[in-house]
């Protein structure tokens, strides 16, 4: 089947029919149960018994939320399809759930969150589903208004299906240059399957680039999914994003630039072919400044 950000926006794709398979499916229950656990996780939260205010985004019908709420946690989630939000009340979950689209950034009060997590819904700003949407605009929204709403310190832990190399790329620009530090960490890299990509960001520290965990599944580990994923060649499971310089624009290149005798000899032509043409000055052919 296509991926779901190729069939419809989010809001059209998880209707109802669709939210209430999430929350009926055992499968599906399973596995975000073990993603948002995973994600957890890499928050890295102090074990100290002080709930924290974290934040789900694209909680959905607030499967991921259930598990901050088993940690004690106090949680606001917010996500763009109204169905899968009628779903999460229906449930009666602990967070506070609302309609939101985070392509449009996050109205939450700076320093505000003690952490963040995202189950697979990140990727689907690198999509235009309006005339309006502009995938870099959005994504450069998101991560701004992420990094300032989170409290010094605190971490994102963001698990992502991008589709291509391109898509990993421009998230992992937009998130350096909205001021986080931190790197991809990849559970299962050999596995078609079971392999799980979570961005791990920090925000307003770089200390924790160096000191983030390896991904599972690697260095022999067993695949817990019985899929294939032997070593075939023993690569990092980790892509730190220490570099947060912008990248410089390219200059453009004028090609087949006209000089002043071709300029005059154009000008005679039209002259013999009795056109009407301006007078020569010392102003013909001369570069002019750019106006921008």
């Amino acid at each position: 089947m296509p991926r779901p950000e190729l069939q419809a926006p989010p809001e059209i794709f998880f209707n109802e029919s669709e939210a209430r398979k999430y929350t009926t499916s055992s499968r599906i229950i399973e596995i975000q149960a073990k993603i948002a656990e995973r994600a957890y996780e890499l928050l890295a939260l102090p074990d100290d018994g002080v709930p924290r205010l974290l934040l789900d985004i694209g909680c959905g019908s607030g499967l991921s939320g259930e598990t901050l709420s088993e940690k004690g946690h106090h949680w606001i989630g917010l996500d763009v399809s109204p169905s899968m939000l009628d779903v999460a009340l229906e449930r009666e979950v602990d967070g506070d759930v609302m309609l939101a689209d985070m392509g449009q950034g996050l109205g939450l009060r700076p320093g505000s969150i003690d952490g963040a997590i995202s189950i697979s819904a990140v990727q689907w700003l690198c999509y235009a589903d309006k005339s309006a949407h502009q995938p870099r605009l959005r994504l450069k929204a998101f991560f701004a208004t992420l990094y300032r709403c989170l409290a010094r310190g605190a971490r994102a832990v963001l698990q992502i299906y991008a589709e291509n190399i391109h898509q990993h790329e421009m998230i992992m620009s937009y998130a350096m240059r909205s001021g986080f530090a931190g790197g991809m960490v990849v559970d299962w890299p050999h596995s078609s399957k079971a392999r799980k990509a979570y961005l791990v960001l920090t925000c307003g520290s770089t200390s924790s680039i160096s000191s983030l965990p390896k991904g599972k599944g690697v260095d022999g580990e067993a695949c817990s999914d019985g899929d294939d994923s032997e070593d075939e060649e023993n690569h990092t499971d980790t892509v730190c994003m220490s570099e947060q310089n912008r990248a410089r624009k390219k200059m453009k290149i004028t090609k087949n630039v006209k000089g002043k005798e071709w300029v005059l000899k154009k000008k005679q032509q039209m002259r013999n072919r009795e056109c009407a043409v301006p007078p020569d000055t010392k102003y013909t052919a001369r570069k002019r400044k750019s106006r921008f």
